[in-house]
């Protein structure tokens, strides 16, 4: 923990601190889960991860949380990604490569309609 040696330093470690926490509330907000398990990262997870944070900064978007796990249940198919919308039940998509980024969160997360086509069915 870095030393506290003025208000300043004070009223930073609590802006950080309430990011953190305001991160961890999900209520009202998109959700993106990326698989980043061995098999993930192997197959283009950390490109994909990457570009999605990439289009959140690039376009402003806000309310949204990105999360990482190991591994989404689903083999043969990553990277795998899971959107979740306010209200709305998951989607998940098998494969995204950067390339499907910039349509995906365009089409799903910023307008609220699934990539029909390339959402991975069970």
């Amino acid at each position: 923990m870095p030393a506290i040696k003025s208000i300043e330093d004070l009223k930073r470690l609590r802006e950080e601190a309430q990011r953190v926490r305001d991160l961890k509330v999900q209520e009202g907000k998109t959700e993106i889960v990326i698989s980043m398990g061995t098999v993930g990262i192997a197959a283009g997870a950390r490109e994909t991860l990457k570009a999605i944070l990439n289009y959140i900064e690039s376009e402003g978007l806000r309310n949204i949380i990105v999360r990482q796990v190991g591994n989404l249940g689903v083999e043969g198919q990553d990277p795998l990604v899971q959107i979740t919308l306010p209200g709305a039940e998951k989607v998940l998509y098998g494969k995204v490569h950067p390339s499907f980024v910039s349509q995906l969160m365009k089409q799903h997360v910023c307008e609220g309609k699934p990539v029909a086509d390339k959402v991975f069915k069970l």
